[in-house]
């Protein structure tokens, strides 16, 4: 899984229109973030927009698939999808589907519950893992 600059740098060009946008590099691919929200990923010089069930369709309705990973003995299907390749092409159409996939990135993460910062670490157990220690 890889992201070469030149790679980067024309979906960057070609996402001009959104925003700002960054990219941080992860996992020998990329995440690709606007306002502090991953809704991009770049593995093997491939877009993948974050989708949901609502939006999956619009991927499906161009034959396209998720991010498939293998991990655990098991294939793991993500809920990223490939872009059409007209996109990269396209920068007003690109903007609409990226801008599309923000949104449903930005949902998603305020779905998720908030974690509470204690200040202090976790104590750790046997294998060095974090441990949860409830009180009475």
């Amino acid at each position: 899984m890889s992201a070469s600059e030149g790679f980067v740098e024309l979906l960057k060009d070609s996402m001009h229109g959104l925003g700002p946008v960054s990219v941080r590099r992860m996992f020998g691919g990329a995440g690709i973030y606007a306002d502090g929200v991953m809704f991009g990923l770049i593995a093997d010089d491939t877009l993948y927009l974050k989708a949901n069930d609502e939006t999956k369709r619009n991927f499906e309705a161009e034959g396209l698939g998720p991010f498939v990973y293998e991990g655990g003995g098991r294939t793991v299907a993500m809920s990223y999808w490939r872009i059409p390749e007209r996109l990269l092409d396209d920068p007003d159409e690109m903007v609409a589907w990226a801008r599309i996939a923000l949104g449903v990135a930005q949902r998603a993460a305020a779905a998720k519950p908030k974690r509470v910062k204690t200040g202090k670490p976790a104590p750790k157990g046997k294998m060095g893992k974090q441990i949860r220690v409830r009180k009475k």
